[in-house]
């Protein structure tokens, strides 16, 4: 089940790898940040601007590792399902199933592109100048 592909050359195995390595790597980026930027402050008035824009962030990654756990958990639904039952229509899923992975699959959808709008407005203040 873990080796079948889910999409391109990729498999659940391949993204349970990468959801792992995101995360490790996310850790790594965030601490390099906040060692970097506690080299910069100098004042008090610096940290409470600094400090929100951490705070966002961490919280950003955080829901971004979330979304995609969320999207392992139905795609592992999926491949159990299919393995399970050999019907090919639907991949052996009720219509209500279905709906449910489709509505789910959206919303994470929708909350990973807010997110990324987030990062990118972090990213537009970082580059104006207001850090």
């Amino acid at each position: 089940m873990s080796d079948m592909k889910i999409f391109d050359d990729k498999s659940f195995q391949d993204l349970t790898r990468d959801i792992y390595e995101n995360a490790l790597n996310k850790k790594n980026q965030i601490e390099v940040l906040i060692r970097e930027m506690n080299k910069m402050i100098t004042s008090i008035d610096e940290v409470v601007i600094v400090a929100p824009i951490i705070k966002e962030y961490l919280e950003v990654a955080v829901k971004n590792d979330e979304h995609l756990v969320k999207l392992a958990n139905v795609l592992q639904r999926i491949l159990t399902k299919t393995s399970n039952n050999t019907e090919e229509d639907g991949f052996g899923l009720s219509d209500t199933e279905k709906e449910e992975l489709m509505t789910s699959l959206h919303d994470t959808v929708n909350e990973l592109q807010k997110e990324n709008d987030n990062l990118d407005k972090l990213s537009d203040k970082k580059h104006a100048g207001n850090i």
